[in-house]
Order: C-alpha cells, then sequence, then structure tokens
C-alpha cells in the first residue's frame, strides 16, 4: 500500500517516474512455527499514513442500512452497499475470530484499473474481517463484491489466514468497463513459508486442486483475449500475465521475499541473481519448506530486515555513511552521469506507518488465541505490543484521533517512535544498541507474560467470558500505554548520551559525574578509519597538516 518513487516499472504498470505501492507481507503454516501458530505479518509503508490502530465493534444492523464505501488510500467516497445484518468485531487488521487480512500491491497492467469500481483493495480487506469467520469465507466476501460491485484498485496480493490456514490470494481488475476482477488464491501448505512484496507472485495454477486453490473462472481465458498468453492452461503464469518482471520488480520487490526464503532456507543462494535484478533467472517457488521452525519473535525480526549478511546488506556500501546506517533516503532511484542507479529498498524502512505480525492459534478460545502484535513506524526501531483479538478498545497511544501527520502528539505511539528513530538514523551504529537493550527487553517481556495471560484469561473464560474479554484488554491496552512510556524515557536518555557529536559516560542507565557533582568529560568517537580514508581520498591535500 501507499507510495514511493521509483522509474520505469513496467511491472507496475507505470510508463515514467511513477507512483507505486510498497509493503511486505511474510506468511508461515502452522506446522512451520514453533508452537502450531499460523502467522502472517504485514508493514504498511507509507509517508502519508498515520500509525494507528483501527477498531470496528461488533455490531447488529437494521433492516435496509447502507455502507460508505470510501477509498482507504485517500478517504475518497466511492460508493454504497447494503450492510448485512450482522458483522464481527476487528481490531486491526485481525476480527474476533482470528481471521487476520493484509496486502501488498502490485500494480500490473495498467489498462486493467477500473475507475468505476466501486471496491478497493482497504476496503474489501476491512469488510471481509467484519463479515468473516474462516480464511476461505473471506475469499469468497472479497470475489463475490468485486464481482458484483467492481474493482477499484490495482493489482494487489492479499495474505489471508485464520487459526488453521495461510492463502495468498492476487487479484487485479479488467479495465473500465468490465466489472469485477480476475484472481487466484492459493493455499499455502502448512509446513511451508511464502512472501509477497509488490509483485505478483503466483506462477502456475493447480487447478484441479479444489481443496487448495481457487480462481475466476476466467483467470486464463480472459489473459488470452487480451493477448496476455497464448499457449495452454498448465503453462498459464498469473504472475507473467499481468504483471510481468522488470529489473525494479526483481530488485527493488522480489529481493524482499528472497531475503526472507534466504534466512530459513540454506538453499535460496541459487535464487541470488533473480532477486538481484535478472529476469531471465529462475523464479523463487510461492512457498518453501525452512530448514527450520519459526516463533513470533522470528517473524517480528524478520521485519525488521535490510539485508543484513548477505550481499545486499545495506550497511557495507558508502550510501550507509559514516554510521553504517541501514536506509536510503527517496527516491529510490537515481542518476549519476547519465547512468541511473538503485538504492536496496529492504523489508524495513523509515517510512512504515504500522507493522503487525498477527498470531493465530487453534487450541485457545478465539477471544484469547488471538493476538495481533502491533507496532508504529519503522519495525527497525519500534517495539510489537501484544493486542488480543477480543480486545474492545484500543490503548490511547494508537487511538485514532491522537495526533496526526501534521500534528506531532506526545501520547501518540507513533510520534514517540519517530522521535527516537530520527536520532537513531544519525548516528546509528552508535545508538541502536541502546535501543536494542529497551526494546528485547520490552518485547522479550510480553512473550515471556503470554502463557501466564493465556492461562489467567483461559480461567476467567471458563467461568464468565465477558470478565474473560475485560481482562484482555485491559492488558492490551495497559501494556501498549506503557511501552510508550518507557520508549519517551529511552528518548531522553539518547538525547542526553548522544548530545552535541559525543557519547557521555554512563552505566547502567546512569551517567556518571566527574566526582565533585558534574558530567564526567564525555568520549568523543570521532569516525571509523574507513570513513577517515574516503575523506582524504576526497580532499587529503587540502587538509593535510603541515
Amino acid at each position: 500500500m501507499k507510495k514511493f518513487w521509483i522509474t520505469l516499472a513496467a511491472c507496475f504498470g507505470l510508463a515514467s517516474t511513477a507512483e507505486v505501492m510498497a509493503c511486505t507481507g511474510l506468511l508461515v503454516g502452522k506446522k512451520a512455527s514453533v508452537d502450531g501458530s499460523v502467522m502472517i505479518s504485514y508493514a504498511a509503508d507509507s509517508y502519508t499514513l498515520y500509525g494507528e490502530l483501527y477498531h470496528w465493534p461488533a455490531a447488529v444492523w437494521p433492516e435496509g442500512a447502507m455502507l460508505d464505501i470510501n477509498e482507504w488510500d485517500t478517504g475518497k467516497h466511492l460508493g454504497q452497499i447494503p450492510q448485512v445484518r450482522q458483522t464481527y468485531s476487528v481490531v486491526g487488521n485481525m476480527n474476533e475470530h482470528q481471521v487476520a487480512i493484509t496486502e501488498s500491491t502490485f500494480g500490473g497492467r495498467p489498462e486493467l484499473v477500473d475507475t468505476t469500481g466501486i471496491m478497493d483493495y482497504g476496503s474489501l480487506i476491512y469488510i471481509a474481517l467484519q463479515r468473516s469467520k474462516s480464511a476461505r469465507e473471506a475469499i469468497q466476501v472479497m470475489t463475490d463484491l468485486v464481482a458484483k460491485y467492481g474493482y477499484y484498485s490495482s493489482g494487489e496480493s492479499f495474505s489471508i489466514a485464520d487459526k488453521n490456514e495461510a492463502w495468498i490470494m492476487e487479484m487485479i481488475g479488467k479495465g473500465t468497463g468490465n466489472k469485477g476482477a480476475v484472481w487466484v488464491a492459493i493455499r499455502i501448505p502448512d509446513d511451508c513459508i511464502a512472501a509477497h512484496a509488490n509483485q505478483s507472485r503466483i506462477q502456475q495454477i493447480p487447478f484441479d486442486d479444489k481443496g487448495n486453490c481457487m480462481y475466476s473462472p476466467d483467470v486464463v481465458s480472459f489473459a488470452r483475449e487480451k493477448g496476455y498468453f497464448s499457449g495452454k492452461d498448465k503453462d498459464f503464469s498469473f504472475a507473467k500475465a499481468y504483471c510481468p518482471y522488470d529489473f525494479s520488480s526483481l530488485r527493488i520487490c522480489e529481493a524482499r521475499v528472497w531475503s526472507f526464503f534466504n534466512k530459513y532456507n540454506k538453499d535460496m543462494g541459487k535464487y541470488l541473481n533473480f532477486a538481484k535484478g535478472d529476469v531471465n533467472a529462475e523464479p523463487m517457488p510461492l512457498y518453501i519448506k525452512p530448514d527450520r521452525k519459526l516463533s513470533v519473535s522470528d517473524v517480528r525480526d524478520m521485519m525488521r530486515d535490510h539485508y543484513e549478511g548477505t550481499e545486499l546488506d545495506m550497511t557495507n556500501d558508502p550510501g550507509a555513511g559514516p554510521f553504517k546506517a541501514p536506509y536510503r533516503f527517496r527516491p529510490l532511484t537515481y542518476k549519476v552521469d547519465g547512468e541511473t542507479y538503485t538504492n536496496e529498498r529492504p523489508i524495513s524502512t523509515q517510512q512504515t506507518g504500522f507493522v503487525i505480525v498477527p498470531q493465530m492459534r487453534s487450541w485457545l478460545p478465539d477471544a484469547i488465541g488471538g493476538v495481533l502484535w502491533f507496532a508504529v513506524d519503522d519495525a527497525n526501531t519500534t517495539v510489537f505490543t501484544p493486542i488480543y483479538c477480543s480486545s474492545t478498545d484500543v490503548p490511547e497511544c494508537y487511538r485514532q484521533g491522537n495526533g496526526s501527520m501534521m500534528q506531532f502528539s506526545w501520547t501518540s505511539a507513533f510520534w514517540i517512535r519517530n522521535w527516537v528513530a530520527n536520532m537513531v538514523y544519525g548516528r546509528y551504529n552508535q545508538m541502536i544498541g541502546d535501543v536494542r537493550k529497551v526494546q528485547s527487553e520490552l518485547e522479550n517481556g510480553y512473550l515471556e507474560m503470554q502463557p501466564a495471560i493465556d492461562k489467567a484469561a483461559s480461567e476467567l473464560y471458563q467461568k464468565d467470558q465477558k470478565e474473560a474479554v475485560k481482562f484482555l484488554t485491559w492488558y492490551s491496552t495497559s501494556t501498549a500505554d506503557e511501552s510508550v512510556a518507557r520508549w519517551k524515557k529511552l528518548g531522553e536518555f539518547l538525547i542526553v548520551k548522544y548530545s552535541d557529536g559525543v557519547v557521555r559516560k554512563e552505566k547502567d542507565g546512569k551517567f556518571l559525574d566527574n566526582g565533585y557533582g558534574q558530567g564526567a568529560a564525555p568520549d568523543s568517537p570521532g569516525y571509523s578509519e574507513e570513513f577517515y580514508r574516503a575523506i582524504v581520498k576526497s580532499a587529503g591535500e587540502r587538509l593535510k597538516v603541515k
């Protein structure tokens, strides 16, 4: 979702400098996780998206009620559809039945956008969450809505999961005058992991596997009609027909998927050239079997990835600056002497609105089993706090209306995380250790508490389900708000420790004095030898001491 800029991305269906979308989603089957959870993840990356936690209470609607459809990205009113009789409670991107849905935009062929459609991708997500008790039901709801009311957005990949299974569904419109969309949904095997990152990923479709594959009846015939494909059905590739590769769709999009796969499967080196932008190289599979099972911590930490330890590691070239920062501010491409170059685009990026790891657990009641690990701003420098899917309230720090992209708030998690992150960006390798210490303290503490919270909630649930929900709502809101208070303290600590280019001496978080009540003399670490050599190479004669 949301926008960043890049030059000439044919996959996105745009012909020159193009506004495209930028989100990453990871999926983990229940037999690929350490505890039997189904997990997905999502980074909503945008310079204009304010990080907040959405909430729709469960409701019973009167006969004839209508639902306004407003485009999620812009707020533009698209139309109305009839409301259903009963809707379910939704917090963030998970509902009370442990159904979770996320997305990433691949754009695809521009002529397939239908400007007369009503259903945009964001509305599809949040309406389906309010109307579905399973992933399969969510797929049915989404595709029925598009067929009836038209699809307003460009090409999308959706992660759709519940407590038992995870699916990837890819969808693209048919162009103005052709209502509906072509789409395919494939179930990720329980012992596998998958991912998508702004490039269509579904290749061949197992048409005969009705239990693990769903698709629109015209998914192939429409491609033939438009001249995108002319072979046999068994050779049809959704990605090649509706979102063909180019350099940017691989290096900026598929490379993120490769980084995830490479972390958990030793055989992924053979796809490195593909990830680096070779459109003639063998494509990666939609899903792989990991070498080991993944935990919530693994998925959470993968959302902080900058290709560390690989050939694409962002801290190993001059772009990282003197403090080895794994960030490249926009634009993503630039020109030098007439040649175009690209910055790496990792999973973790500075412009994230919110980032989540929905965890669904089938062995617990839905009210307790679903946990939305929720964070705002840059995944690398934020804190994931647990929000149980039955929560009936939103923490003050995540609440809509508490600040905005145009208004700072000292009680807003989004702005407190941004405040700290923007200090860290300038002196990354010096400051990130202090961030990691507090980050680990909080996140590991939540994970260690989870069994006790689950147990207490389960005991309450047996006696009074409403009291159990109240308890989980209290826990979800209090931990989130407390995390912001702790992060504010971290910011105060960092600005004292690192002010004016020095590092003030401290031990266990307490600053040292000189023995007479004044601050101890700070250290002046300067820069790395590598950076000094770069200066000498560029301006050494002018700066030489004589």
